[in-house]
């Protein structure tokens, strides 16, 4: 089956972007190509959007390409970089990041190609299951707070709740909803010491101060707030939370 990859492309200068966009849509390895004329607009698509790579102008005003891609590495969610310049000044700069590929511009359809190529090699042919993120590595989530995109840590998310194909990220002083599944955040940090607990909750263990049966079943306290249990989750929450706290008081 053919790959369909999502493509954001990010170039300041429109007849640049045009061009870009105009080739990656060209190959039929991509499904869609989304566009941004600098950081700030192409972290607002990366909040709405998941994306297998980006294609990425180096010299840009505010937030230029280097300081993108670095955020790019903090992501949940983190895609593929491809540097797209009419600079070589930077190249080894950019591969300590580990980008994919380092494009020289003026951009010919055999070098996008080409770079596609490597980001289907790198992303497992697009059939591979996402990797679960580093459980020591803070990644970053983009949300909107006020008509600014921010970056939120994974450390500032206390429990999350699935709406729809949304998810609701929850912290101590308020939630951010971002175009992710509950299920994908479940693979991406349970190593980071994150539990699914129901179809609707996934909560961050060491923020868990209570365990209760009710009437209707467990529930968890996180952060003042009781969350439900499900019977099926039961037995591995307290694996988790129970087993190894007796562990270390009898050690």
């Amino acid at each position: 089956m053919e790959p369909s990859l999502r493509v954001l492309a990010v170039d300041d200068e429109p007849p640049a972007l045009d061009e870009l966009a105009y080739l990656l849509r060209n190959d039929p390895r991509v499904g869609h190509v989304h566009t941004a004329p600098d950081a700030t607009e192409a972290l607002r698509v990366l909040r709405d959007t998941e994306v297998d790579a980006v294609f990425l102008d180096l010299r840009m005003p505010g937030l230029d390409g280097m300081d993108l891609a670095r955020l790019l590495q903090r992501f949940a969610r983190s895609p593929a970089v491809v540097f797209v310049t009419a600079y070589d000044d930077r190249a080894a700069d950019a591969f300590d990041l580990g980008v994919v590929d380092y494009v020289r511009k003026p951009v010919r359809p055999e070098r996008i190609a080409e770079s596609l190529r490597r980001v289907l090699a790198e992303r497992g042919h697009g059939g591979e299951r996402p990797a679960p993120d580093p459980a020591g590595a803070d990644v970053t989530i983009p949300v909107e707070l006020g008509g600014v995109v921010k970056l939120l840590p994974r450390s500032a998310v206390c429990w999350v709740e699935a709406q729809g194909d949304y998810a609701r990220l929850h912290t101590a002083d308020g939630s951010h909803l971002v175009r992710v599944s509950l299920t994908q955040l479940e693979e991406r940090w349970t190593e980071a010491g994150f539990l699914r607990i129901h179809r609707s909750y996934l909560v961050r263990l060491d923020l868990v101060t209570e365990l209760r049966l009710t009437g209707s079943g467990y529930v968890v306290t996180v952060e003042g707030h009781q969350l439900p249990v499900a019977r099926r989750h039961t037995r591995a929450l307290k694996d988790r939370l129970i087993r190894p706290a007796k562990q270390h008081w009898t050690a």
